[in-house]
């Protein structure tokens, strides 16, 4: 059997949504004095939103897990990529601490976990062999965010506000 080299498109597709969305959680250290300087709230209640959107990622990627198994990869990549923008904009006007630390933690937590678990099962599905390269690849692309998204974070936040920037 002749695989597809379209498998390969959508490993690109995995390691750069993978990227982009722990990226968003992976900033938030480029964020804290900006937030806490701007808001007043402290940088021990801003950290601990990532503290609670790693728990978030724990719990819901089996919650993920399980839609992608009945639904197929492409809903809930969707849907957690869509949930990813919106809680970053949400959470860019969190009036409140306890809002932040919800709206971050959670949801940005849980659709990262979105991304995450059903793009790493969906790349194993495109092949027979090669597999633990593609697997690699995406993975690889998840481990640039810290090196790629937080510098892009921090170039925009010197230009602009941190809710712009987020």
């Amino acid at each position: 059997m002749t695989q597809s080299p379209y498998r390969w498109v959508i490993v690109a597709a995995g390691g750069l949504l993978g990227c982009v969305a722990i990226g968003g959680m992976f900033s938030l250290p480029v964020f804290l004095q900006p937030i806490a300087k701007d808001t007043g709230w402290s940088v021990t209640g801003i950290s601990s939103a990532m503290t609670i959107g790693f728990l978030a990622m724990a719990f819901t990627s089996m919650v993920w897990g399980t839609l992608s198994d009945r639904f197929g990869p492409l809903p809930v990549v969707l849907t957690g990529s869509t949930v990813l923008a919106l809680s970053l904009f949400a959470a860019s006007h969190a009036t409140s601490l306890l809002a932040f630390q919800v709206v971050f933690g959670l949801l940005t937590g849980a659709s990262c976990a979105a991304i995450f678990a059903p793009m790493m099962a969906a790349v194993t599905g495109w092949f027979e062999t090669q597999r633990s390269l593609a697997v690699s690849l995406v993975s690889a692309g998840m481990g640039m965010a810290p090196m790629t998204m937080a510098p892009l974070a921090a170039w925009l936040v010197s230009g602009h506000d941190w809710r712009t920037s987020m």
